[in-house]
């Protein structure tokens, strides 16, 4: 297997849930030849039917973990800046399970480093002076109490994403397929579902387009008990997306959320302000990155809220 037909594993649409094929399944017969397909296509029936099930059951969010976290640079034990995100598990938007089995890091000066050296335009239009309307209630509430950060005069603004992709494995001898005569092809065995980290500025924001997570509405906190039942019914009902679904004829739509050129069904998982000085080029400031996880879409789970409602 060639370099470049691994990376085909890694691309959105490599996963045929993202296409979302029409839900047949394979029915079998004594004497009926199969192939590679028949067997694929079992495989994509279940997983189609489980994702949609989790998609439109829970929705796409954090299930559980996956907190993001700032370290600062140490000496003793020596180690590096780092944004971290710790074990956890979250449904993306078409319902596909992405899990973290131990933390993950991003080192984030050579993340800077790497940006200011090749994009610097970029970091300087994702530099903003009014940072309150781009973080979350929570965050805006919390900053600057306890331990946590303050909001900086200037800071630049990245998103962390969490994204599915599958890794080949079990490489084995295979009938060469397409254009090729060979008698030592290999094909994939196994694939595993893991996962990637991104952390991509964002420009282009302000107050009216900030460019987090949006969810329904709220019913207002004074709304009697038959109010609430006719919008949460009014919602189901208009809960089915013509567009901007996986299955729709037209490709996957980003949501609000989503960075030019991020994988469409990547979950948002942070917003950080890093504290910016000067501005040709930007430099960082001193001082804590400030690390907002209250913006993301959660899928709490049943027990949970049970534990919420006292029972």
């Amino acid at each position: 297997m060639t370099q470049s037909s691994r990376r085909t594993f890694r691309e959105p649409d490599a996963d045929p849930l993202v296409g979302a094929p029409p839900p047949d399944r394979p029915h079998y017969a004594t004497g009926m030849l199969l192939d590679a397909e028949d067997f694929l296509d079992e495989q994509t029936y279940h997983r189609g039917r489980l994702a949609r099930a989790l998609a439109f059951l829970s929705g796409g969010g954090t299930l559980a973990g996956l907190r993001v976290i700032h370290r600062s640079r140490s000496s003793i034990p020596p180690v590096e800046e780092e944004i971290r995100v710790e074990p956890g598990i979250a449904i993306d938007r078409i319902g596909r399970l992405i899990e973290l089995p131990r933390p993950a890091c991003l080192r984030l000066q050579r993340w800077w480093d790497g940006w200011i050296s090749s994009d610097a335009d970029t970091i300087r239009q994702a530099s903003y002076t009014e940072i309150s309307p781009l973080l979350s209630r929570r965050a805006r509430a919390e900053a600057g109490t306890d331990d946590r950060a303050p909001l900086p005069d200037r800071a630049l603004i990245a998103d962390v994403y969490l994204r599915f992709i599958a890794c080949p494995r079990g490489f084995t001898p295979a009938f060469a397929s397409g254009p090729y005569d060979a008698l030592n092809a290999v094909a994939t065995a196994r694939l595993r579902d893991a996962y990637e980290l991104l952390l991509v500025p964002r420009p282009g924001l302000d107050a009216a387009t900030p460019g987090l997570p949006s969810g329904p509405p709220s019913p207002p906190p004074d709304a009697d008990p038959a109010t609430r039942s006719a919008l949460l019914q009014d919602a189901v009902l208009a809960n089915w997306p013509v567009r901007g679904r996986a299955g729709a004829p037209e490709a996957l739509e980003p949501l609000s959320e989503h960075a030019d050129g991020v994988d469409p069904t990547a979950h948002f998982l942070a917003r950080l302000a890093l504290p910016l000085t000067g501005d040709n080029p930007p430099a960082r400031a001193g001082g804590g990155v400030l690390v907002d996880n209250g913006a993301r879409r959660f899928a709490a789970s049943t027990q949970l809220l049970q534990r919420l409602i006292g029972l």
